[in-house]
């Protein structure tokens, strides 16, 4: 039998945005969305990668577009947090589902249906080879959750942040409009933040450039495209402080 290879990366934090797992609905879950991540969550823990998880709740609401509409803008980022720890009990079924130990870990008491924050305890439950989602952002309104994401990739000491979305990279336009955007394939944190490229939120990108956090944005539709990344392939866009655009 084949050795594996040893991952390049051997803790990784991966963000979603809620809308991930709404699938081709407009709204909610698509059970077969949680499935598909959880097998490819699955093949990064089978190579021993100790794996946790941000997510969105742009599936359900949004706080920033209930403050817009006139709600109280503190009301609506609460509303917004508690709709990440639905999105992460969902989450953690899935991956029970396919035969892996799961914690939820929410920055707002909620411990009744999942633990409270607690990094020393985050990193041991990595150690112990359970993926831990973080829910509910920072717990803090006005903060997004790439911002929490970028956070707590610090904090455990991630070795790679992955932000999973619905294209393969960082490009020069929206290639969904633009089907000639240019994609990148290497850009520095600072050149991402001077020409406001759609990445993560500025606050989520200086976190991970203060902190020397590599950020790789792959397409989580791509099969297999997460064990690529950390085992080191050049998939997606890298985002790093080593030199730029190539």
């Amino acid at each position: 039998m084949t050795k594996p290879e040893t991952p390049r990366y051997p803790r990784v934090l991966i963000k979603l945005s809620g809308e991930a797992l709404m699938g081709d609905a407009g709204f909610g879950i698509d059970a077969e969305v949680l499935k598909r991540l959880a097998a490819e969550v699955r093949q990064m823990t089978a190579v021993s990668v100790q794996v946790s998880m941000v997510i969105g709740g742009g599936n359900m609401l949004r706080g920033a577009g209930l403050a817009a509409a006139g709600m109280d803008r503190v009301t609506a980022d609460h509303m917004g947090m508690l709709a990440t720890v639905i999105n992460a009990l969902a989450l953690q079924d899935a991956l029970e589902h396919a035969g892996m130990y799961c914690r939820v870990m929410s920055a707002i008491k909620i411990n009744q249906i999942c633990e409270d924050y607690i990094r020393r305890r985050a990193v041991r439950h990595l150690e112990k080879g359970r993926v831990v989602v973080f829910a509910a952002g920072t717990g803090n309104p006005f903060f997004t959750t790439d911002t929490a994401a970028s956070l707590r990739a610090v904090e455990i000491n991630a070795n790679l942040m992955i932000k999973a979305t619905k294209v393969d990279g960082v490009y020069a336009a929206d290639p969904l409009r633009n089907p000639g955007a240019e994609r990148y394939a290497h850009l520095h944190y600072d050149e991402v933040l001077a020409r406001k490229l759609n990445v993560m939120d500025a606050t989520a990108v200086v976190l991970c450039r203060d902190n020397h956090m590599p950020l790789r944005v792959i397409d989580m539709s791509r099969e297999g495209a997460m064990l690529r990344a950390v085992m080191g392939e050049d998939v997606g866009t890298l985002v790093d402080g080593g030199g730029g655009r190539r």
